[in-house]
């Protein structure tokens, strides 16, 4: 007699799935999907990043979450990721005049951690085919899906010799600029596609390790440099180094007053510039960037995308996944963990309809489309907040009053980057209207007279929580 698992195992044996991308996403589903005892192949792209060497200047690091752990927890390889990661206990605010101020994130404890895009994706590569048996065809440009025939076509970078591979799902996991999503954008009618670029584009930097390999920063902080229409960040690698990024206007503003107009990348033309720029903007970066003027000039500019679409989710055989389905800008560092709770999600569906695959793809399409849009509008206004606020006095107070309130009273009010980031039993959706309301109240609590003196008084206390 077969036990319950073994017997799903041997059920899913010829259940052959085909994923589209091995990037964070697509290899984490295979690791789901392979568990189970399907056959999973992922068709990607790009080189065996494993082997060849990558290019620089384009790796934004990224913040693993509780969703992303939840993410990683169930399949087993949150241990393997904890070894190249780092945690953040907190921002660190650094001013103009180089004085810095350290801002905790959610309690005591709570942390996000730094990750390389990079490092991340070749351990879950590994993972999903040393521990799961998954077959990834590097080199593998997707040029069709046929949705009668379930048949992926695609091109072989190398040879250009085409080739077919039959299979029972799809899944389109492709990134931002999916191949997978065009193929059915062209092959359905009333598709819904919408991309939004915000104005700034990025340019990765580097702060190198000391001359011991030391960390030149504090090492377990995500570094904030906020600038009012630009800043830069810095985020912590396993080897000493810091990623730094560079978030500025492709273009000056129309208002731009004489003498600013070089902060935008199209007004940045040469060194002494860059020089100048980072000098008056940057001062305490600059004396740890000896690459700076090298880095910045070969490095290139990348724009930030938002896209959301609808249907996800096509004949009940063919669904996106990730950034295909729902690409959103970094500010909220929930990319990541907002598609690894994708492969949650999914996953939990597959226990609830029974391997039921047009009623798992159903629920998961009426689920995660209002949270993707959700967290989507979240990051584009958590820029502006890192940007613009996060140095300022009125909106640091109104932090705190929060965090008190919050530790007073915890059933009524968990602030919204908890309820985003340590909370992944609350729906982004949700997330998002509780804390529209949340700042509804916070509004009126800001205005009231000598906010400043009497914020940790009982009268606020009692003022925010007859407004509740």
């Amino acid at each position: 007699m077969f036990n319950k698992f073994e017997s799903l195992i041997l059920n899913n044996m010829s259940k052959r799935v085909t994923i589209v991308g091995a990037g964070l996403v697509g290899s984490l589903l295979s690791i789901y999907l392979a568990k189970r005892g399907y056959k999973v192949n992922i068709v990607e792209r790009r080189p065996d990043m494993r082997k060849v060497t990558i290019s620089a200047g384009r790796s934004i690091n990224l913040a693993l979450s509780d969703r992303g752990w939840r993410g990683l927890e169930g399949v087993g390889i949150a241990d393997e990721i904890k070894k190249i990661a780092i945690p953040m206990y907190g921002r660190i605010i650094h001013h103009k005049d180089s004085t810095t101020a350290y801002q905790p994130y959610g309690k005591e404890g709570q942390a996000i951690y730094s990750v390389s895009r990079a490092e991340i994706n070749m351990k879950l590569m590994d993972l999903a085919e040393q521990k799961a048996g998954v077959k990834i065809d590097f080199d593998k440009r997707c040029t069709h899906i046929d949705r009668k025939t379930l048949e992926v076509c695609y091109e072989d970078n190398l040879s250009h010799n085409s080739e077919t591979l039959s299979t029972d799902l799809v899944f389109g996991a492709d990134g931002a600029f999916a191949a997978s999503r065009l193929n059915m954008q062209l092959s359905s009618d009333r598709f819904e596609y919408n991309q939004h670029y915000i104005e700034c584009g990025y340019k990765e930097l580097i702060i190198p390790p000391g001359k011991n390999g030391e960390f030149l920063l504090e090492k377990n902080a995500l570094h904030i440099w906020p600038r009012g229409s630009f800043m830069m960040i810095a985020l912590p690698n396993t080897d000493g180094n810091f990623t730094c990024t560079l978030f500025l206007p492709f273009e000056a503003r129309p208002d731009e007053t004489f003498g600013r107009g070089e902060r935008s990348f199209k007004n940045l033309k040469n060194s002494d510039q860059v020089k100048r720029f980072f000098e008056e903007e940057f001062p305490d970066a600059v004396a740890l960037m000896p690459t700076l003027l090298q880095d910045f000039e070969h490095n290139p500019i990348s724009s930030l995308v938002t896209v959301k679409c609808f249907p996800w989710v096509f004949d009940n055989k063919v669904a996106l996944i990730g950034d295909a389905a729902h690409a959103i800008v970094p500010f909220y560092g929930q990319g990541m963990n907002c598609g690894f709770e994708d492969c949650v999600v999914l996953n939990e569906l597959i226990d609830k309809h029974k391997e039921n695959w047009d009623l798992i793809l159903e629920e998961y399409q009426a689920l995660r489309k209002p949270d993707a849009d959700a967290i989507a509008d979240l990051a584009v206004a958590n820029f502006i907040e890192m940007r613009d606020k996060t140095a300022d006095p009125k909106f640091l107070l109104q932090k705190k009053i929060e965090a008190r309130f919050s530790q007073k009273h915890p059933e009524k009010w968990t602030p919204l980057y908890s309820m985003v980031t340590y909370s992944p039993h609350i729906r982004y959706s949700t997330a998002l209207k509780e804390g529209a309301r949340q700042q509804a109240i916070m509004d009126k609590i800001m205005n009231l007279p000598e906010i400043e003196t009497m914020w940790d008084s009982e009268k606020v206390e009692q003022e925010m929580l007859r407004m509740l």
